[in-house]
């Protein structure tokens, strides 16, 4: 029997579909953060680990009714696209979102039951495909390059999974993965500064230790970028400052039709076998975007990532923490607003690392603070630093 291309298309999507669903549903239902922590690996590492690997096979048969139904539910709402819309989403879910695919438009007002709940269709293709723990549209968040972002009120709206990200969540109360007291804060010397390198010339004032090359250049007026990003391996620097114009800036170290700073293309001297190691797991990244409420963060590589940023803690915390990202995650990493309120650090702890309160650091794969055996981000194998235009 010969099999029509749309039936071959809906086959391959199945077979593409987020693995792990059982166990994320009732790690969901029990522990509040569990399910995150079983399907990220699952689904980005291709991993077989779970919270409770055991509970799966103790309710085999609920499992398989679940399992049923989510099959059915998926392939009546696959029959509903187009053939030319199939590719495109099967393109977005073969890719893991490395791709440049279109839109996924349909009715904004059409639900789907999955057992005792009703799911949009953008949070259904999305449990099917990214995350199977996923239960509301607020955990999720449009990404910039999607037709529907900004539009609260629309007929259509997107559904590639590969479109939205799923929001990050701060800890409460969080782990001490880093201390840094806010008490010890005083003006900074260079308030009406805009960042830039010293390749740039200018007037330069320098970040605490001396570890970052990312230094100010004062020229009234120059609102060319909004941010620039230094990328180092462990205390050097590898290449220059990649200042960013537009709204979205990748930076990855390899990603399929990549656009923006490329990691790979950077020619490095250190040797050491974990920076290669780490290096290779950049992957496809981050995406960095300049947004109404400020600068977000998307995790778009297989491995986690780690932040730390003035703007993401509590004004009363007497504590600057390091927050992980894991895969397919955004947070937002800077308040401009916020920023403004907060005053630099006078203590003697802030001249072991570059700190500045319009700088964002961000690691890849392995984290800092006092939860790790890395103390301070210079120790890290692979890291950003992101230094914001404050005019």
């Amino acid at each position: 029997m010969f099999r029509t291309k749309r039936s071959v298309l809906v086959r391959r999507l199945w077979r593409s579909r987020a693995p792990g669903g059982e166990e994320e549903e009732e790690a969901a239902a029990g522990e509040p953060g569990a399910a995150a922590a079983v399907a990220e690996p699952r689904a980005y590492l291709g991993g077989g680990r779970g919270c409770c690997p055991g509970k799966a096979s103790r309710g085999g048969r609920a499992a398989a009714g679940a399992e049923a139904e989510l099959k059915a539910l998926t392939h009546a709402v696959l029959k509903r696209l187009k053939e030319r819309q199939l590719e495109g989403l099967l393109h977005a879910v073969e890719s893991r979102g490395g791709a440049r695919t279109p839109c996924l438009l349909l009715p904004a007002k059409a639900d789907s039951r999955l057992g005792q709940h009703w799911y949009p269709l953008p949070v259904l293709l999305c449990k099917v495909f990214r995350w199977p723990d996923l239960r509301h549209c607020s955990e999720v968040k449009r990404l910039c390059c999607c037709e529907s972002y900004g539009k609260a009120h629309s007929e259509l709206v997107c559904c590639n999974p590969h479109h939205l990200s799923r929001l990050c969540e701060l800890e409460s109360p969080p782990p001490p993965y880093s201390r840094y007291p806010m008490d010890f804060l005083k003006p900074t010397d260079c308030p009406d500064s805009v960042p830039s390198s010293t390749e740039t010339g200018g007037t330069n004032c320098l970040a605490p230790g001396g570890l970052s090359d990312s230094q100010v250049l004062q020229e009234p007026g120059d609102r060319s970028h909004w941010c620039v990003v230094a990328y180092w391996e462990e205390k050097t620097r590898v290449g220059r400052l990649y200042s960013v114009q537009e709204p979205s800036l990748d930076i990855f170290y390899d990603l399929p039709q990549g656009n923006g700073f490329c990691l790979g293309q950077l020619n490095s001297d250190n040797k050491s076998q974990l920076v290669q190691k780490v290096r290779s797991k950049i992957g496809y990244g981050i995406q960095l975007t300049k947004e109404v409420d400020g600068v977000w963060v998307y995790n778009r590589s297989s491995y986690p990532i780690f932040i730390k940023s003035a703007t993401l803690d509590n004004p009363d915390s007497r504590t600057l923490l390091v927050h992980k990202v894991f895969p397919g995650f955004s947070i937002k990493a800077f308040d401009y607003e916020k920023a403004y309120t907060l005053q630099r650090p006078n203590d003697h702890e802030f001249t072991q690392q570059p700190w500045t309160g319009f700088t964002v650091q961000i690691s890849f794969v392995k984290g800092w603070g006092q939860c790790y055996t890395r103390q301070f981000i210079s120790s890290c194998p692979c890291w950003l630093e992101v230094i914001f235009n404050n005019r």
